[in-house]
């Protein structure tokens, strides 16, 4: 585990199999500080101004780009699997909410957990 305190970040997270990073810093995390064949799960949302080099227009929100806590470019290099920001986290983590709040309320109902509709 890494936090704000960690002396040296870069030398613990380069001995990880998986790397799960929620730090708030657009691109801390680089590529040399991972392992060869990490698994990367970026849940970092953060807004920062797109340059004019930067082409990908699907990532433009009024004059800003999404990206997460890893610097995606130079982790590719590394890790054998990356979580994309965004769009990979979120609607993961609203898919699980939804099932959790369902069968929280199947308990509360006495509703059986296996219903079948058809």
């Amino acid at each position: 585990m890494v936090h704000a305190m960690t002396k040296n970040p870069e030398q613990v997270t380069s001995g990880a199999d998986i790397v799960i990073t929620d730090i708030g810093v657009p691109n801390i995390v680089r590529g040399f500080w991972l392992k060869l064949w990490a698994i990367v799960i970026d849940t970092g949302t953060n807004s920062v101004k797109y340059s004019d080099d930067f082409q990908d227009a699907n990532s433009y929100l009024q004059g800003h780009r999404v990206v997460g806590d890893v610097c995606s470019e130079e982790a590719i290099t590394k890790a054998s699997a990356i979580a994309p920001v965004p769009g990979c986290v979120g609607p993961v983590t609203i898919a699980m909410l939804l099932s959790n709040a369902l069968d929280s309320a199947k308990r509360a109902y006495n509703i059986a957990q296996e219903m079948v509709f058809s």
